[in-house]
């Protein structure tokens, strides 16, 4: 009996090992799994501008000292590391002094330190300089994207506009002037606040320097559609005078994620006469965050150019 136990026994390992475990992916197989595929794609993304700008920190930084072995350290930080020193830049992008050289920037930062409209919470004016105290720590190298931000684009960080703390319209001006700057010179604006009630003056900026339609997505919890907000233009209301621009279409507008307890009814009546496209919460777990995404840009782009 006990030499059949054993044979059967010994039948049954041998099966086991021949058996191919089929349930998993091979990690090493390009076809099946994105993080293979996100390693061998590295290779194929340049390195100039990286080795331009080490080359460049040891010219205007001067070479480290003899004892240093790794011989692309300057003396002073000039680029991207170490992470926690040099200028404080949006992701230690070049800081372009002069406003009139960006257009030599296919993007340019620039930060909005304003939260006189918050009707709540204030403290948003430091929101520029924490963005880009937090930046510091990340590379433009995205693994899972392939994409290396210094190498396939040119990004400037061109400082704050001068808001006016005890005026919202005329830090909305200031910001609108601004963001008309940097759009007519053809570098692609992108704004650090600040409270919600700066996306009225940067869609303005941006809608005065083109005959074009214009449409948003705006990811919040909160609607931002009233008209007035204790008898003025605050961080609730940005959308609604934003869509009463000429070429932004209140058709155009997109909202996710609104819904809760902090949603005014005031701004409801607005969203329904006007037409918007909303989106919950409880739409985003039924229909799943790609569809949402393809939807709110099906919405977005109709009629623009």
């Amino acid at each position: 009996m006990n030499r059949c136990l054993n044979l059967k026994t010994m039948a049954g390992l041998a099966r086991r090992k021949q058996q191919v475990r089929c349930h998993h992916p091979d990690p090493f197989n390009p076809q099946t799994t994105k993080g293979w595929q996100a390693a061998v794609k590295e290779a194929s993304i340049p390195t100039t501008r990286h080795d331009e700008e080490v080359k460049r920190g040891l010219e205007i930084g001067l070479p480290g000292a003899s004892s240093i072995e790794d011989k692309t350290i300057p003396t002073f930080s000039r680029g991207e590391l170490p992470h926690f020193a040099g200028i404080n830049t949006f992701m230690k992008a070049p800081y372009v002094e002069n406003i009139h050289d960006v257009g030599n920037f296919d993007a340019t930062v620039i930060g909005v330190p304003f939260d006189g409209g918050c009707t709540y919470r204030a403290g948003t004016r430091f929101g520029p300089q924490g963005i880009r105290r937090i930046s510091a720590l990340y590379t433009p190298y995205n693994y899972e994207m392939g994409i290396d931000l210094r190498e396939q684009m040119t990004l400037c960080d061109a400082g704050d506009v001068f808001t006016i703390p005890a005026n919202i319209e005329k830090s909305f001006d200031q910001i609108s002037n601004a963001v008309a700057h940097v759009a007519a010179s053809g570098s692609f604006p992108i704004i650090l606040g600040g409270d919600h009630s700066i996306g009225f003056p940067t869609v303005r900026g941006i809608a005065s320097v083109t005959s074009k339609r214009i449409g948003i997505i705006h990811v919040d919890r909160h609607a931002d559609i009233q008209e007035k907000d204790l008898d003025e233009r605050m961080h609730t209301t940005p959308y609604f005078h934003a869509t009463n621009l000429p070429n932004v279409r209140p058709e155009n507008l997109v909202q996710i994620g609104i819904g809760g307890w902090q949603v005014p009814r005031a701004a409801v009546g607005n969203m329904v006469e006007r037409r918007t496209n909303i989106f919950t919460m409880d739409d985003i777990e039924q229909l799943g965050i790609d569809k949402v995404a393809e939807m709110a840009l099906e919405r977005a782009w109709d009629g623009c150019d």
